[in-house]
């Protein structure tokens, strides 16, 4: 007997896989999950004709998922974290989970990625039963686990007045840090930006702010006028990304939305005038059109 693979199915027979204490089969009939208890078996048996054994989804299958999870998950707080539950070899699964509840968007992006990656393997199983039944097999769709930055997080443009203060408060010492300097000279540095970003000339800064979608700051981006006859160069004064949000695109999309906020408003040049651009910003800087000039970048608005 034959049976349609819907989304809803799906879904159930995917909760069921991860299920290891019951046991489920397809009810061809009806086109739905049942349970195989030893009720159920007094009056039924699993007969590949009228019910279908799921497909086999064991610990191991599980472990591997959450493992090819973390090798590409590039937020560096979360992959570690991750990490080292996957080597602790006692609870995984439940401290796993434990772990991504402190990161919702990442949690998000672990159960698309689950679903797709289970979703195939469902999809295979359905295919080699077409085939038993003399029905073609179905092109597998392969759902996209791209996800926008949009979906987690909001951004919204910098407002001085009101914003500056804000970003004080949020914007950590760590953003100065660098494991070559002295603890104190990292946080003379920290304290020096914050005077200067304090006395910098609100009227002529801009910049965007980003925020999670549980209103949690997640980062920002500004620059001023670097003089006052000099109106098409702008400085890049802050850019600042917590540890927890960091490899989830938003320094990028920060970048990319005032430097086209910039061109709009008809300044020519960007430059981060700073001996001190940490070394993992720097990449980034270079994939947006930067170019490094002495001990800091500048970026040409005509050309980017």
């Amino acid at each position: 007997m034959l049976f349609s693979l819907t989304d809803e199915l799906i879904d159930g027979i995917i909760s069921a896989m991860e299920n290891q204490e019951k046991k489920f089969a397809v009810d061809a009939e009806k086109n739905q999950l049942v349970e195989v208890s030893s009720d159920f078996l007094q009056n039924f048996s699993v007969d590949e004709e009228n019910f279908y054994c799921l497909p086999e989804w064991r610990p191991a299958d599980g472990f591997s998922l959450r493992e090819e999870f973390v090798n590409q998950l590039h937020a560096p707080l979360a992959h570690d974290e991750l990490q080292n539950v996957l080597h602790s070899g006692r609870g995984v699964f439940k401290s796993f989970r434990n772990v991504l509840k402190n990161y919702p968007e990442i949690e998000r992006r672990w159960h698309i990625f689950k679903h797709r990656i289970m979703s195939m393997r469902i999809n295979e199983w359905y295919n080699n039963l077409r085939e038993i039944w003399g029905l073609e097999r179905l092109e597998q769709l392969c759902e996209s686990d791209d996800t926008s930055v949009y979906d987690d997080f909001s951004f919204r443009e910098y407002n001085p007045s009101s914003d500056k203060k804000m970003l004080l408060l949020h914007v950590e010492p760590d953003s100065c840090c660098c494991e070559k300097l002295p603890l104190e000279v990292s946080n003379a540095i920290f304290e020096k930006w914050c005077n200067d970003f304090e006395r910098d000339d609100s009227e002529n800064q801009v910049g965007f702010v980003c925020f999670s979608h549980s209103d949690e700051f997640a980062g920002c981006i500004t620059v001023s006028q670097m003089a006052k006859k000099q109106k098409d160069v702008m400085i890049m004064t802050g850019i600042f990304v917590p540890e927890q949000f960091r490899g989830l695109g938003i320094c990028t999309e920060l970048i990319q939305k005032c430097v086209t906020k910039l061109q709009t408003i008809g300044k020519k040049w960007i430059l981060i005038p700073d001996l001190f651009v940490p070394e993992i910003l720097q990449p980034l800087l270079i994939r947006t059109g930067f170019e490094k000039i002495y001990s800091g970048f500048i970026l040409d608005l005509t050309m980017a």
